[in-house]
C-alpha cells in the first residue's frame, strides 16, 4: 500500500529539485523518491550506543593471536595445500 506524502518547499528549492530530475529525465516526485531511497541506505542500521556495547563486549574476549605476517604465510601454506587434493 501506498501513503502519500506532502511536503511544502520554497519556490527556488522545488525549481532547483525540478532542474535536478529533468537532467536525469525523471519526473520531480521519482527522483525524490530515489533521493529518500539513497539516504535511507546511507542511515546506520543500529545507534552508536549499541555499536559501542557490541565493541565492548567483544574486547572482553581473549582470543589466542599471532604475528600478521606469520598468519599470512600459515594460510598460503594452506590454500597451496588444498590445491594438491
Amino acid at each position: 500500500m501506498s501513503k502519500r506524502l506532502q511536503v511544502v518547499l520554497p519556490d527556488e528549492e522545488l525549481l532547483e529539485i525540478q532542474r535536478f530530475a529533468r537532467r536525469e529525465s525523471l519526473t520531480a516526485g521519482e527522483w525524490v523518491r530515489r533521493t529518500l531511497r539513497d539516504a535511507r541506505v546511507r542511515q546506520p542500521v543500529t545507534d552508536a550506543a549499541s555499536k559501542l556495547k557490541a565493541v565492548r563486549r567483544a574486547a572482553e574476549y581473549s582470543f589466542p593471536t599471532s604475528d600478521i605476517d606469520q598468519m599470512l604465510r600459515e594460510i598460503e601454506r594452506g590454500h597451496d595445500l588444498g590445491q594438491d587434493s
